[in-house]
Parts: structure tokens; C-alpha cells; sequence
């Protein structure tokens, strides 16, 4: 985008008709959330009422039950903040968020009948039929406003913000070319451009910052964003105090070095502020309930598959000479090296400085093995690793030593995903991400995953690889 292309976005953006739209949006939003369920109660009445009345005609207290539900889905929603244009521009958190507020709204409904002694009014099996039916109806409506909200931000006829852009050409100009806010609903409606520091700069930075003061003061947008280096702190000063006066919030461009990550977060730790580019993986009492469950569920597969993995076991010997364990090195957590069991599904066992990987057709599989691996059986006897603490069920999978040293050469953070215990599944090998790694690309796109995983992990998010692991075809996929 060059200035003038700058400038006739920032004149759009002024005309006023992005800010309409934002103000009706969230009353539309809410309005949207109370039809939607005061719609879900009449049909699963509708439906009951045909099913056992043999009528259309909702019977009982059904507007009541309607009404109710309706007003406590949307007051909770409300008192959540999700009606902020700013939540609907990425499903990212749209589906988990819905369905907590959905069940928040379940469970609070329940209270008010046993408190107010009137669960007998309603319907119980209309009420169930609401509450399963609005899981999937919630989820897609959600699904369905975000990508309208997403459109119509990316054309500019919905605008999240109104925002006045000042700092020196160059940075002004590398800020929007890397961030592109228009995509993320965000409408430039004026931009200042600092003269560069020499001679008699003070004088001439003053000068522009009236200037700028004056065009935002008539602009009216939301906020200024300073687009300069953080080590030019005079200059982020004087703009400081100069739009300080103006009824606008104040940011500081981000930094290059921010988008490396997803989540940065300013920290308060008494008078100390900083800002924290990661987080701690897991806290420790995250790290203990993860642990246990580890336990527990390894404990419960071990008992459940014990006459399959003796059957395997006995297969193996028959089918080929050699042990039944493979026992290869590999990084675990914080790069500690441990020996990790699987069943052998080569004739080879490999362990030195050089391992040639798997690959399709390879003719060091064995008959056994090949289907082994076909159904991810081979690595079974990782829950004993599992239980002495070497790995978790869920976790990035741990790649041979030699491998390890390579790609750490050249993919860059890619000992990052040892800052997590290794596990028999992951977030990679669910979404297809299996077999030979050739080329860095294909490892690289692994250790995305690894990252997102790191970054995003939650007990729910274990729970639901481990479904996948074990009912997704893509889990399978790519498998040698």
C-alpha cells in the first residue's frame, strides 16, 4: 500500500457508515441470541406436543419457559462482554465460548426452578430437547456471524475500530504493510506523518503534533496508535502527552518481534509491569492434574489392551527374529534424554548418530509390522513410559536424537516443543501430520503444531486429541 493508497482508506473509512453499522451491531447480535432460543424452545414444544398430543399447538407454560431462557442466555452472554464487534472476528474461542455460556444459562435456569419451587411447570423433556438442540444450532449460528462480521470488516462496512495513525513514514508505512488492519475490522481515519529528527527537531516535532492533535480532535476516532520504535522514547513521549488530552485510547504499535508470538501479555507484578512474550507451559497445578490423569488413564489402557499386547507380542516373535521392544533415545522434557518402548516393526533397530526414517514401501517393515503401524499399535508400550514419567498421553511425539540435532539446525524454536512432556499422541499426528518428514517444510508444519499445542493447551484439548487419536481417519493418515 503506498501513502496515497493510505490516505484514500483513511478518507473512506471518515464517511461515518463503518460506525452506524458498529453501533446497531451488538443490539442486533443480542437480538439474534433471544430469538434463536425463544425459537428452539417453541419447536422442541412443537415437536413433543405432535409426538404425544398429536398437535401443533404448543401446550403449558411454553412462552414462560421461552422467555425465561431467552432473556438468561442473552443477560449472560451480555455480562461477558460478547457482543463486542471485537469477539466476532475469528472463530477462534466462538464454539467453546457459546457452549459454556449455553450450559451457564442450562444450569442457572435449574437454580431458579428449585429455588422458586416451580420445577413442575415446565416440561422436563422440552427443556432437554432445547438444550441438546441448542449445541449444534448455537454453534453454527456463531460460525455463520462471524464469517458476515469478517466479510464485512474486510469491505469496510463494519468497522471494530476507528483509529489515527501517527509516527514517521517509514513506520507508518511498515506498521500497515505487516498488520493490514482493515482485515481485522480496524478503520484508519486519518494518518499523521512525524518529520524525521535533525536539526531544530523539537521545534518542528511540535509543530506537527498540533497539527495532528487538531485533525484527530476533528476525526473523532476510538483510539491513536503511535507507530514508532520503542527506543524512541522522546518522541513516544511528546505524542503522549499530546493526544493525552483527547478523549481516545492511546497504543503503541507493536514491536517486530511480537508477531513471533501469539499471545503476548502484560504482566503486573506489583510496581513491576512487564510484557511477557510466553508463558510458563503449564502452571504447576495444571502440570498435576495433567499428571494424574496420565496416570489414571495409562493405568485403565494397560489393564484394558493387556491380552492384545500379548497377542502382538506373540506375533512379533513369530513373524521375525529380534526382540519384541524396540528401545530407541530420544529428548524428552527440558531435552532430557530417556529410551522410549515401542513394539518392532523393523528388522533394523537403529539407535546411533545416523537413522534413515521410515519410508513407504520400506523394506525393512515387517509383515506384522506394517499393519502395526497402519493402526498406530506399534506405540502401545509407550504407556509405560507413560507411567514412569518420561511422557503424557498427549504431547508433541519425541523424534529420534539424530533427528532432534538436525532439524534444531534449521527450523528455527524447534527445541521450543520440549518445554512439554512428549506424548503418545499429539496435535500434528491428529491432524495428519504422520510418516517421513524429507523436507524441512514437513517437519516445520509439525512443529507449528507443537507450538499451537504448547500455546493453547487445556485439559479439554487433551480429551479431545485422544478422541481423535482413536476415531479420526486423519489420525490415521500418512502412516508407514
Amino acid at each position: 500500500m503506498s501513502v496515497n493508497d493510505l490516505s484514500g482508506a483513511a478518507l473512506a473509512a471518515s464517511d461515518g457508515r463503518a460506525g452506524i453499522w458498529r453501533q446497531w451491531l451488538a443490539p442486533l447480535m443480542a437480538a439474534s441470541d433471544g430469538l434463536m432460543v425463544f425459537s428452539l424452545v417453541y419447536l422442541a414444544a412443537t415437536v413433543y406436543n405432535f409426538a404425544f398430543y398429536d398437535t401443533f399447538v404448543a401446550r403449558g407454560r411454553t412462552l414462560e419457559l421461552a422467555m425465561m431462557l431467552a432473556t438468561l442466555f442473552v443477560f449472560i452472554n451480555l455480562m461477558r462482554g460478547r457482543y463486542q464487534i471485537t469477539n466476532y472476528l475469528t472463530l477462534r474461542g466462538q464454539m467453546t465460548s457459546a457452549f459454556v455460556v449455553w450450559n451457564i444459562t442450562m444450569v442457572a435456569f435449574l437454580v431458579l426452578l428449585f429455588l422458586a419451587k416451580i420445577a413442575g411447570h415446565y416440561s422436563r423433556a422440552v427443556i432437554l430437547a432445547t438444550y441438546l438442540t441448542g449445541i449444534p444450532v448455537i454453534a453454527l449460528s456463531r460460525s455463520l456471524i462471524v464469517r458476515l462480521v469478517v466479510s464485512s470488516s474486510r469491505t469496510g462496512r463494519i468497522a471494530a475500530e476507528r483509529v489515527f495513525l501517527i509516527g514517521r513514514e517509514a513506520h507508518v508505512m511498515d506498521f500497515v504493510g505487516r498488520h493490514k488492519p482493515w482485515q481485522v475490522g480496524v478503520a484508519i481515519v486519518d494518518v499523521a506523518f512525524l518529520k524525521s529528527a535533525g536539526p531544530g527537531s523539537q521545534a518542528a516535532l511540535a509543530g506537527d503534533l498540533a497539527v495532528a492533535v487538531s485533525s484527530c480532535r476533528t476525526k473523532r476516532p476510538d483510539a491513536v496508535f503511535i507507530a514508532l520504535p520503542w527506543s524512541d522514547r522522546a518522541t513516544i513521549d511528546a505524542c503522549v502527552d499530546a493526544f493525552t488530552n483527547l478523549p481516545v485510547a492511546i497504543h503503541l504499535a507493536p514491536e517486530p518481534i511480537m508477531e513471533r508470538f501469539d499471545r503476548p501479555h502484560i504482566v503486573h507484578t506489583g510496581s513491576l509491569t512487564s510484557l511477557r512474550l510466553t508463558r510458563q507451559p503449564l502452571s504447576p497445578v495444571e502440570v498435576t492434574a495433567k499428571r494424574a490423569f496420565d496416570i489414571a488413564a495409562a493405568t485403565c489402557a494397560l489393564v484394558l489392551t493387556l491380552p492384545l499386547l500379548l497377542a502382538i507380542a506373540a506375533l512379533i516373535r513369530l513373524d521375525s527374529p529380534g526382540p519384541v521392544l524396540f528401545r530407541q533415545r530420544r529428548y524428552g522434557f527440558n531435552q532430557q534424554a530417556f529410551r522410549i518402548y515401542k513394539f518392532r516393526t523393523m528388522t533394523s533397530t537403529d539407535d546411533g548418530p545416523v537413522i534413515v526414517q521410515a519410508k513407504r514401501d520400506d523394506p525393512r517393515i515387517t509383515r506384522i509390522g506394517r499393519v502395526l503401524r497402519r493402526f498406530n499399535l506399534d506405540e502401545l508400550p509407550q504407556l509405560l513410559n507413560v507411567l514412569s514419567g518420561d511422557m503424557s498421553l498427549v504431547g508433541p511425539r519425541p523424534h529420534a536424537l539424530a533427528h532432534d540435532v538436525a532439524f534444531q539446525r534449521r527450523i528455527a524454536n524447534y527445541a521450543r516443543r520440549h518445554n512439554v512432556k512428549p506424548g503418545i499422541t499429539g496435535w500434528a499426528q491428529v491432524n495428519g501430520l504422520r510418516g517421513e518428514t524429507d523436507t524441512d517444510e514437513k517437519m516445520a508444519q509439525r512443529i507449528a503444531c507443537d507450538h499451537w499445542y504448547i500455546e493453547n493447551w487445556s485439559f479439554w484439548l487433551d480429551i479431545g486429541i485422544l478422541l481423535r487419536t482413536v476415531l479420526s481417519p486423519r489420525a490415521f493418515m500418512n502412516a508407514r
